[in-house]
């Protein structure tokens, strides 16, 4: 067993060997899904400079032939595995925010969205931490990563005024803050070690967002 893999919480658990039936593609999954686990391991835990190659495939349990089947580079399965999980995390609260009324649909939407963080520690330690430590082509990929949830909190506000027509017009700057300031604040909170209590800001947070995208008398009635 590697140094790294007696220092480390999580291994990959290795298919059987020598004579099988699996499928090769299972076989090539499972080599897949254990390289992105011990990649978002290793970064949570030595930083995304510090993580090599040699680790992620000791905690992986695979060959370095297998990591280089898959990814060119260390930075490229980063960003892979970096892009895969925010899809995952944009589903989740789309499907939690599919509420007829909208200021429901900000409540689970935003509890759905904190308690996915919250249950991917590994994940959120890397990436608030592992980003800071790469250039120009991550922040492209974050900024990219963002456009989508600027579009959610658009369509929030549209349904607002569809369910609300009193309310004046929202300014188109209003969902691109959300987006960077919530990010920001669970950011802060996981470079806190506070990962495991986020699911504690929802209400607060689920307020705050219906004040800046309707008034305060509607966050005040939700």
């Amino acid at each position: 067993m590697s140094s790294y893999a007696k220092g480390v919480a999580w291994q990959g658990e290795p298919l059987p060997r020598g004579r099988h039936k699996l499928d090769p593609q299972e076989v090539r999954s499972s080599q897949r899904r254990r390289i992105c686990r011990a990649m978002l391991e290793v970064v949570a835990e030595h930083g995304y400079e510090a993580a090599t190659v040699s680790q992620v495939v000791a905690a992986a349990r695979v060959s370095r032939n297998a990591f280089y089947e898959f990814f060119t580079d260390k930075t490229d399965c980063f960003l892979t595995v970096s892009a895969e999980r925010g899809e995952e995390l944009l589903g989740v609260v789309l499907a939690a925010g599919n509420e007829p009324v909208w200021t429901d649909a900000v409540r689970r939407g935003t509890a759905a969205y904190l308690e996915w963080w919250q249950e991917h520690g590994a994940f959120a330690r890397a990436y608030f931490t592992g980003f800071a430590e790469l250039g120009a082509r991550a922040v492209a990929q974050r900024q990219a990563a963002y456009e989508p949830f600027v579009a959610m909190f658009a369509e929030l506000g549209r349904r607002a005024r569809e369910e609300q027509p009193e309310l004046d017009p929202l300014s188109p700057i209003v969902p691109r803050v959300l987006v960077f300031s919530i990010t920001e604040l669970v950011a802060d909170e996981i470079r806190a070690g506070h990962t495991g209590t986020l699911g504690d800001l929802a209400p607060e947070l689920s307020r705050l967002i219906v004040r800046l995208l309707a008034d305060d008398a509607t966050a005040r009635r939700g």
